[in-house]
């Protein structure tokens, strides 16, 4: 077993195949800019590309929010910044995270304890699933501050919502509650805060307890296929599907089904 990242902010545990990150700055509502969360989920997404005890990375916040997105009493001295300044802050740093989250080779879920805000709203759009407790709230608050969302969340919205909705949703920066979200269908579930983490745990080791290669190839799959022409993604499935039958997970899940047992996976 690799060793787990150290980190500030954040809190990390591993447990058959699922890791469950937790944001630990309620002081600050887990927000991302102000504290060491976004570098700690970075350092979790880049240990976890080459560790294969792990294929479900379950995301949290301890406290009241599940992240707040900004801490809007750090832009004023953004505003000071000249332009060419903050487009390198936002391309060069805060842009590292949807860029990781996107191309990461483990599956994301999202554990949304509480409200999810700006920044938080994009951090929790770009997982692949999301679970909402039923003390959650949503916004793409930037336009109320004069802001546009800086990291995916139109992008993700409208393929998750479609175009129409999420237009209203950026574009009036409104607030709306785990029960509108799970309507949208931008949560996948709505739970009680108890049993927020269970259910998420419940999903993760479903998982978990399949092929971790081919875990790990279908979600790049997922993820290519938002933008791949379909040509390219069959291309890019019948390279994957060669790798996956050359390993021993696929030959022990064929053999495991004659037997009539249950599969034992090495992640190889």
């Amino acid at each position: 077993m690799t060793k787990l990242p150290q980190l500030t902010d954040c809190r990390i545990v591993l447990e058959d195949g699922v890791g469950t990150l937790t944001f630990e700055r309620d002081d600050v509502r887990n927000a991302l800019t102000s504290t060491a969360i976004a570098p700690d989920l970075l350092g979790v997404l880049e240990w976890a590309a080459d560790a294969s005890e792990i294929s479900v990375l379950i995301i949290t916040g301890a406290g009241s929010a599940f992240c707040a997105g900004g801490n809007i009493k750090q832009m004023p001295e953004m505003a000071d910044m000249p332009p060419h300044a903050l487009q390198h802050s936002y391309s060069e740093h805060l842009q590292r995270l949807p860029r990781a989250m996107q191309r990461s080779g483990v599956v994301l879920i999202a554990a949304i304890n509480g409200p999810a805000i700006g920044a938080g709203c994009d951090l929790s759009m770009l997982c692949d699933l999301r679970i909402a407790a039923t003390t959650s709230k949503f916004s793409e608050t930037y336009i109320n501050l004069g802001l546009v969302p800086a990291l995916g969340g139109p992008w993700l919205l409208q393929r998750l919502v479609g175009f129409q909705r999420a237009a209203e949703l950026v574009l009036s920066g409104r607030m709306f509650d785990a029960k509108e979200a799970l309507d949208l269908g931008l949560v996948l579930a709505v739970t009680e805060p108890a049993e927020l983490l269970s259910r998420a745990r419940e999903l993760a080791m479903n998982i978990a307890a399949k092929p971790p290669l081919a875990v790990r190839y279908a979600r790049q799959l997922l993820r290519q296929g938002q933008t791949q022409a379909f040509g390219e993604h069959l291309e890019l499935a019948a390279s994957f599907q060669a790798i996956c039958h050359k390993t021993a997970d696929h030959r022990e899940a064929v053999s495991a089904f004659i037997d009539k047992r249950k599969p034992e996976f090495a992640g190889r």
